[in-house]
């Protein structure tokens, strides 16, 4: 079976953030750096939760989401009880777990991320109306985001054939 390529090669993504767990987070700033690694343009957009990524105080002390999540897995591959998200401490423990395993792999954490796409030619932005909502300024984020924009300016920058616009 033949592969048909695409009549329009893929030239940019418009990643959108809109939860701050570490799986989510991590998905959109890996797909952002293999974009600009691949010399695709990348700009990630964070909304809502997905602000935790960018605001100083949070950006490296996401969590990972333990209730309410069926694909997550014990060791061993039994399916992890969402019940047991609810007892204290057991989410920080699962955290600090992902987060050795990405240690071990040489994962970068969420501001050395954020330095690599943006010197590979990425950017990052915030959602005004989020941003609005959590009382967050430039001030508050990080040194990466290139400016807190509504999502209409999001829209007319995506314009033009070969652009993909992700939702994580």
């Amino acid at each position: 079976m033949t592969e048909k390529k695409s009549e329009t090669p893929l030239k940019k993504v418009m990643i959108i953030c809109s939860k701050g767990t570490i799986e989510d987070v991590y998905a959109a700033l890996i797909m952002a750096n293999g974009a600009v690694m691949e010399g695709i343009e990348a700009k990630i957009f964070f909304t809502f939760f997905g602000l935790d990524a960018i605001t100083k105080k949070r950006m490296n002390k996401l969590h990972s989401s333990t209730v309410g999540n069926p694909a997550m897995r014990m060791p061993g591959g039994l399916p992890f009880p969402t019940l047991l998200g609810a007892i204290p401490g057991v989410e920080a423990g699962v955290s600090a777990m992902m987060k050795k395993q990405m240690a071990d792999l040489d994962i970068p954490p969420v501001d050395e991320f954020l330095d690599m796409i943006t010197a590979g030619g990425g950017e990052i932005y915030a959602c005004k109306l989020a941003a609005d909502m959590f009382k967050l300024t430039m001030d508050d984020l990080s040194e990466h985001t290139k400016a807190i924009i509504t999502v209409g300016t999001l829209y007319a920058m995506s314009g033009g054939e070969g652009t993909q616009i992700i939702f994580v």
